[in-house]
């Protein structure tokens, strides 16, 4: 996956994974907020944020939306953080929640799409989701995810109280980061995430739903 961003003369200043001297192995030891400020004088570097962060961005995604969208959204988070970065706070160490909070406005916009799709799970057992997507072993892990009953439950849940639970269940962001990548007060993260909690688990058996991992997905 290549995402562009602009340099400060408007040109493309970097690409992802062709990040230019190996931008993202050279930062490794340095965290999020050192690589962005750096990128200030050096945009190439940004790359390494990319490189860092956008397959986990993408599988997220791509579990809610389908792989014929995740590129997009993708690409078009990571431009928006780098046309951003000047607003970043430098005391955060981990920019996840900033990136997955833009993604989350973008993932926003196709919300119908989502909730037809599991709809359309929970009445036929097909994750038309996974539909596609190119690396069979992520679908699998996909569809078992979203199984019917979860798939009928998370459609029926407001849009934000979705957004916090699968922010928590997949994103594995913990309260304090829903809260910052949302901008919401702690309290109302907490408030969205009980409703949710409470109208999912009776789908899953009493099962929490903010314990499905890809790991144990994939094992069902």
């Amino acid at each position: 996956m290549v995402v562009e961003t602009e340099s400060a003369d408007g040109g493309a200043a970097l690409s992802g994974t062709e990040s230019a001297d190996g931008a993202g192995a050279a930062l490794t030891g340095m965290d999020d907020a050192e690589v962005i400020r750096r990128s200030h004088s050096d945009p190439g570097v940004f790359a390494a944020l990319f490189d860092r962060h956008a397959p986990a961005l993408h599988r997220y995604v791509t579990r809610r939306l389908g792989d014929s969208l995740a590129d997009d959204i993708v690409a078009e988070t990571f431009l928006a953080a780098f046309r951003r970065r000047e607003h970043y706070d430098p005391g955060r160490a981990d920019a996840r929640p900033w990136l997955y909070g833009m993604a989350a406005n973008l993932i926003g916009h196709h919300r119908r799409r989502e909730v037809r799709s599991y709809l359309a799970l929970a009445r036929t057992g097909i994750d038309e989701v996974a539909e596609g997507y190119t690396d069979r072993v992520e679908a699998r892990v996909s569809a078992s995810a979203v199984h019917r009953e979860l798939a009928e439950a998370l459609a029926a849940l407001s849009a934000d109280d979705r957004e916090v639970l699968l922010l928590v269940a997949w994103a594995q962001l913990s309260y304090e980061e829903v809260a910052r990548a949302l901008d919401i007060p702690l309290g109302t993260v907490r408030s969205r995430l009980h409703r949710a909690r409470k109208r999912t688990r009776a789908a899953l058996g009493g099962v929490d739903p903010t314990a499905i991992t890809d790991e144990e997905a994939d094992r069902g």
